[in-house]
């Protein structure tokens, strides 16, 4: 709604300066794509290409989804035109809506939006810590105080499978008290299984085997660089096993931010390294890492907060009289174009009126035409401010424009 706007855009023009300023581009994939990148990509076992994609038959017969994630899309259009092909470090960014079937909540909508950050061609865990680092920043730039962030290593392919097989054979002698979900994932995702919200398998899980242990030499050096390098720049973490995230992807470096103040949904990004979804959609053998923000999610916290951006006009036009309506309107087209926020009254109501709309505006400066003014070719300025109040000509108003800015900048600093 328009009252919300100027948040969202705050946080996207946060982020975007941000990203410039680390080198990051912006990309602007499809938001639908074949039904079977996702399958491939995300994995066909996990809830999301299970129970959550809008898919749907074109006019010639073929499977299309709406993007429940955006990484899997941005992969593709990144091997369709061999943005790689160079063998440099990529850094892309993307902001747009995705789409999942799931019971709507606070936070959480069906067509939702997502900010996203990869880094492809680098296996150097400086990558990981890279972008990790941009994710707090911005977090804390935009106001989050109540910041905490887990961190995980799911390994390599082969980590995992022998981290698999344990997990099932832990897990198997107590199937029959799992949550339903869980028993189901026990054949096809099991790793799944400890990420679920139901109180009694977490209490099967508590005493199961730890991911951390699983991890092979290589594994376990990527992982504690990348912990060393967190620690010097003064990054805090806690180190969570069970963290697993929810898509098949994943390798290496697992991580999510989460804050005190959304109660029960405390994820406000959450991201890891990919190393193979790139060959897998067809690329070459490329490392990467990436994270996303869910914007409901975060506006939501942003507006618990009392986080609001400032919408005030810097200046507000009124006017009265058939003849100064073409003056008007000159009068507030030539201050936009020096740079200046103007409102125009269109109302043509009393002046005490549209003084009242000028003070809630938020403006600091009110300029004036009445029909004497029209007819002297002068307009009145009012600070509302101070209430000091001056005439000077519309062609002074125009010339001393810098100066005018200037002055109304002084004024918005002084309040």
């Amino acid at each position: 709604m328009p009252d919300e706007t100027p948040l969202w855009q705050w946080v996207e023009t946060t982020a975007r300066e941000l990203l410039q300023r680390a080198a990051y581009r912006e990309i602007r994939p499809p938001m639908f794509e074949q039904t079977q990148l996702f399958e491939r990509g995300i994995g066909e076992a996990t809830d999301v290409v299970g129970k959550e994609m809008y898919t749907f038959a074109d006019r010639g017969g073929r499977s299309l989804t709406l993007r429940p994630e955006i990484t899997a899309g941005l992969v593709r259009a990144v091997n369709e035109h061999k943005l790689t092909a160079q063998g440099s470090v990529l850094r892309l960014w993307h902001v747009g809506p995705a789409f999942r079937y799931e019971r709507p909540q606070a936070g959480r909508q069906r067509q939702f939006h997502q900010l996203d950050v990869e880094l492809l061609g680098s296996r150097d865990p400086r990558a990981d810590v890279e972008v990790i680092a941009i994710a707090t920043t911005l977090l804390q730039t935009l106001g989050l105080k109540s910041l905490t962030m887990d961190l995980n290593s799911v390994g390599n392919g082969d980590d995992r499978q022998r981290y698999r097989d344990a997990l099932v054979d832990f897990l198997t002698p107590h199937k029959a008290d799992l949550d339903d979900d869980s028993q189901k994932r026990l054949a096809t995702n099991p790793l799944r299984i400890l990420d679920s919200k139901d109180a009694k398998t977490q209490e099967i899980v508590q005493t199961a085997p730890s991911l951390l242990d699983f991890l092979s030499p290589d594994s376990q050096q990527h992982f504690d660089q990348v912990q060393q390098y967190l620690t010097d720049l003064g990054i805090v973490y806690t180190l969570n096993p069970r963290l697993v995230r929810g898509l098949d992807y994943y390798t290496h470096t697992a991580f999510e931010i989460q804050s005190a103040d959304l109660g029960a949904q405390a994820t406000v990004c959450g991201g890891g390294r990919y190393d193979g979804l790139i060959s897998q959609l067809g690329g070459a053998d490329t490392p990467a890492i990436g994270w996303a923000i869910g914007l409901e999610r975060l506006t939501l916290l942003l507006k618990q907060l009392a986080v609001e951006p400032s919408t005030a006009m810097d200046v507000y036009v009124v006017s009265r009289g058939a003849a100064t309506a073409g003056k008007a309107l000159q009068v507030a087209q030539a201050l936009r174009q020096v740079g200046l926020a103007v409102e125009m009254d269109l109302s043509g109501s009393a002046f005490g009126k549209q003084f009242k709309r000028a003070d809630r505006s938020g403006a600091v400066l009110c300029v004036i035409l009445g029909e004497a003014e029209a007819e002297q070719g002068t307009v009145q300025l009012k600070w509302l401010t101070s209430g000091e109040q001056s005439e000077i000509s519309q062609a002074a108003l125009t010339q001393a424009a810098d100066e005018l800015v200037q002055k109304v900048r002084q004024a918005q600093q002084a309040t």
